[in-house]
């Protein structure tokens, strides 16, 4: 059987499907750490129990018949953003659930991706790549597969629009069958209207990488700034602490830790240049989501907190202390109230982001609880309190939205 796709006015035709791609692909090449990690029996178990195990082979065969950058580059833009709505129907219940494994899980996405990513990576095509090229295309690949290029909110004045983010899965090395709730909650709330007592709210999401170095290059400025005048409200969303939801006040200028590339940092947030922002740059920007209200509504299982703690290197000081009630005047960042990792990262860009573009929107960052598994289950990939932490999560999330944007 061959497989086709038909790409505007162009049609990419498949070897048959039991075609040998060997000879598309250098499987010695150098893969991210995040990649080699896909061989592991966790991620292929994820992969088959979803059904999410037949991208990657339709993806390598249509990438062995692309005879030019031009078709892989359109290949690439059909791909990524038809994976990504593969995932948000998968999790929103439209189609077959394609195994056994539970619609609400984010990590048949993460894993999925990689898959496409590495076949990217180590593809070599009948016609010359430059090594520009072909991290093009795994960008493309990136930007399609996470929502951040087919964010589309209605017209008119009778709803209003939400842009919520999420993350990938993380500390992976911990772990390798951890899941984001924050990931999981962007699959179940794209696209999705919600009913608040002011009206229709319209919910458009996207996906981030646990990744420094596509944060330095203006992923998250990139992908908000098309939206920020039209949207009435910005929430990034990321895992946080064990059995609690804070919303984030201040988000710090510094960022630390080992990414999921086994990447580390320990300076100042740069701004990619380009992008509006502020000047100088601030060593902390609030949040402007309505916390106060946030944290009495009643939305869930969890205690909510409006989380205020931040740790700073004081006016005329030299060493880090925590400050419970915020930041001091002319202190120097060490941690935003959401920590020094990625999440205080995209709450800090897009915080500043606000600032430069439009300082009345409400946005800010909302810390979900730790998807935790049974603590007797060590080894298998799910289980029923990891699938009810789950829905309780990503269900008091959207109550928090609702409330928010209400």
């Amino acid at each position: 059987m061959t497989g086709a796709l038909a790409l505007g006015s162009l049609v990419v035709v498949a070897p048959a499907a039991h075609a040998d791609t060997a000879s598309c692909f250098d499987r010695t090449a150098s893969l991210t750490v995040s990649e080699r990690r896909l061989d592991q029996a966790v991620p292929q178990e994820l992969l088959r129990r979803s059904g999410f195990d037949r991208f990657a082979p339709r993806f390598e065969a249509l990438l062995c018949a692309a005879r030019s950058l031009r078709l892989a580059r359109l290949l690439v833009q059909v791909e990524g953003p038809a994976l990504w709505r593969a995932a948000v129907d998968r999790v929103q219940g439209r189609g077959p659930a394609g195994g056994d494994l539970s619609r609400g899980d984010d990590r048949p996405l993460y894993w999925a991706r990689l898959q496409l990513t590495r076949a990217l990576r180590q593809w070599t095509p009948r016609f010359t790549l430059s090594p520009a090229g072909r991290i093009e295309l795994i960008d493309s690949m990136e930007r399609g597969s996470r929502g951040q290029n087919s964010i589309d909110f209605p017209g008119g004045r009778h709803v209003k629009r939400v842009l919520v983010s999420g993350f990938d899965p993380f500390q992976l090395d911990g772990d390798i069958r951890r899941s984001n709730p924050s990931g999981a909650t962007a699959l179940a709330l794209d696209g999705v209207t919600l009913s608040t007592p002011a009206g229709l709210v319209r919910v458009q999401t996207a996906m981030f990488p646990v990744l420094w170095e596509p944060f330095e290059a203006g992923m998250v400025e990139h992908t908000f700034l098309p939206h920020m005048r039209e949207i009435d409200m910005l929430t990034t969303v990321s895992q946080g602490r064990v059995g609690r939801i804070d919303v984030e006040h201040y988000n710090g200028r510094w960022h630390t830790g080992p990414d999921n590339d086994n990447v580390t940092r320990a300076t100042t947030i740069p701004i990619p240049a380009g992008v509006p922002t502020v000047t100088p740059q601030p060593e902390f920007v609030p949040t402007t989501l309505p916390f106060a209200k946030i944290v009495a509504a009643k939305t869930g299982p969890f205690p909510v907190f409006d989380n205020t703690a931040v740790t700073e290197i004081r006016a005329g000081e030299t060493v880090p202390v925590v400050s419970p009630n915020g930041p001091t005047p002319g202190s120097v960042a060490r941690a935003g109230t959401g920590g020094s990792f990625l999440s205080n990262e995209i709450a800090y860009r897009a915080t500043l982001l606000r600032d430069a573009v439009r300082p009345s929107l409400p946005a800010g960052h909302v810390h979900t609880p730790v998807l935790q598994f049974d603590p007797t289950n060590t080894t298998q990939v799910t289980d029923p309190v990891f699938e009810r932490n789950r829905t309780d999560i990503v269900a008091q999330i959207r109550a928090i939205i609702t409330v928010a944007a209400s």
